[in-house]
């Protein structure tokens, strides 16, 4: 057993000890908001928006992106467990800044190994072989953050599947104050009728 599947479990085990009647939360958010937001380590969206167990559907892949797995979780987020508001949330210093789609594909071309990242850019240091199967992903990689919100609940906005009434709010979380900062042409794009 690794190191850190020792942490893990021994936090669990901390955690489940003092569970109490946590159990018995009802599916549905109480506080009926749903969260798309990166992946990203830095970001705690249960500490920047106040959420306790319960309170809301988070929904976080790599940068936060209206992707369709996304859009699938808000739809069943709403249609199924009631949620009324949605927020995109993306952040600054985002890792989905520092490439391209073709950088991708031709880091994942030379090999499958963890790439690394110096002052001219992103490098393969591990032996192939790699795959082509990247060229077939749309990597939804990052060249403007208040752009990129935008984007993102535009295509939310304007999916068939997402009811008109449903507000969705934009904002850009700064990783080094800890501040939502509001995109607001993207909540005007958002705006319920």
């Amino acid at each position: 057993m690794s190191k850190i599947v020792e942490e893990v479990l021994a936090a669990n085990a901390a955690y489940a000890g003092s569970f109490g009647d946590r159990g018995k939360l009802p599916m549905p958010p109480a506080r009926r908001f749903a969260v798309l937001t990166c992946m990203d380590a830095r970001l705690q969206p249960s500490k920047f928006a106040g959420l306790a167990e319960g309170d809301a559907h988070v929904i976080r892949n790599a940068g936060g992106r209206a992707s369709d797995d996304a859009i699938r979780s808000l739809v069943i987020s709403y249609k199924l467990l009631g949620t009324r508001e949605w927020f995109v949330i993306h952040h600054t210093d985002c890792g989905m800044e520092t490439f391209s789609d073709q950088i991708m594909r031709e880091l994942l071309h030379s090999s499958l190994k963890t790439a690394s990242i110096d002052q001219d850019g992103w490098k393969d240091t591990g032996p192939g072989p790699g795959s082509t199967e990247g060229d077939f992903i749309d990597w939804l990689t990052i060249s403007d953050q208040a752009q990129s919100v935008c984007a993102d609940v535009r295509r939310i906005r304007n999916h068939p599947l997402v009811p008109r009434e449903i507000p969705i709010y934009g904002y850009i979380y700064d990783v080094r104050t800890g501040r939502l900062n509001e995109v607001t042409e993207a909540t005007a794009i958002g705006k319920a009728s």
